[in-house]
């Protein structure tokens, strides 16, 4: 019996789409050549894998199980195909590359030119996702590198530490706290404090310093986005912490913000890098992470 690559890359595209059309359109083929083809592994198989019905695609019980070891298989053929590549020429080709939403949109501004500059033969897809989705698609070879707030669970992953980041205390302009050059966190008290929504590893660490002088966090807002918070904090809503970089830039003049940094030493969350052992791509990585805790200080 043999199994072709192909027959299962189209079999997975099913399982993802569960619509033959967009599969075959993923697949660069057509719906009839995607359909025969599947037909044939079911035939090699010997079991359905695919229930097919006029509006409607599911898999089977045991296609299930075949679509979950065939991304294991397509998983281990591109990284033999990205082996040979990185072999080739270590600091050519794609990397993926995926940042926390409180890091990618002021974190890229600072180093996306230098890494540009440095590694010009080097493709970055990059992506979004939270610190639990991140590790996840890590560990299915989804993504190459994670840049995230460490520490985290690794398990088969390495990590490294790329640069050290203190919170600043966004307040509005008028607030009591503005005409301090510094301010403690002891001044958090009575305050209102507005935190992300849970699932972002940015509200814990807010959380974890709101409690040292006792302080709780609005209870009746969650917002998705440090920029949401930036417009609550404007519109006195209360008040919250924001990580340094975010308040760089283009996002430090905040119409109706005012950001202090806190008395040292200040709190802070340390950022780093994180990717799989056997990964093919180490070179490559080692590139960008270096890059990284080079320029974002």
């Amino acid at each position: 019996m043999e199994l072709k690559l192909r027959d299962l890359r189209y079999l997975v595209a099913v399982a993802d789409l569960r619509h033959f059309g967009r599969a075959a359109a993923r697949c660069f083929v057509s719906q009839p050549t995607l359909s025969a083809q599947l037909k044939k592994l079911e035939q090699t198989l010997g079991v359905q894998l695919i229930e097919r019905a006029p509006n409607a695609v599911a898999l089977t019980a045991v296609g299930e199980e075949v679509v979950a070891r065939a991304r294991r298989m397509l998983e281990a053929s591109d990284e033999v195909v990205e082996l040979a590549r990185s072999h080739q020429d270590p600091l050519a080709g794609r990397l993926r590359v995926a940042l926390l939403p409180t890091i990618g949109p002021y974190l890229l501004p600072q180093v996306a030119p230098a890494i540009r500059r440095a590694l010009p033969r080097l493709q970055l897809h990059l992506y979004e996702y939270q610190t639990a989705a991140m590790i996840e698609k890590l560990h299915a070879g989804e993504l190459d590198l994670g840049i995230l707030a460490l520490p985290v669970e690794l398990d088969g992953l390495e990590s490294r530490e790329l640069y050290r980041e203190e919170f600043l205390l966004a307040i509005p302009e008028r607030h009591r706290l503005a005409s301090h050059e510094r301010v403690r966190i002891a001044d958090l008290r009575d305050e209102p404090v507005l935190l992300l929504e849970e699932g972002h590893c940015l509200r814990d660490q807010a959380l974890e310093v709101c409690s040292r002088v006792g302080v709780r966090d609005s209870q009746d807002f969650r917002a998705t986005s440090l920029e949401t918070l930036r417009q609550m904090v404007a519109a006195g809503a209360g008040v919250t912490l924001l990580p340094e970089l975010a308040g760089r830039g283009a996002y430090r003049s905040g119409r109706g913000v005012a950001l202090r940094p806190f008395v040292r030493p200040a709190p802070a969350r340390q950022v780093g890098a994180v990717w799989r052992k056997t990964t093919p791509r180490l070179a490559a990585i080692e590139a960008v992470a270096e890059l990284i805790a080079k320029h974002a200080p």
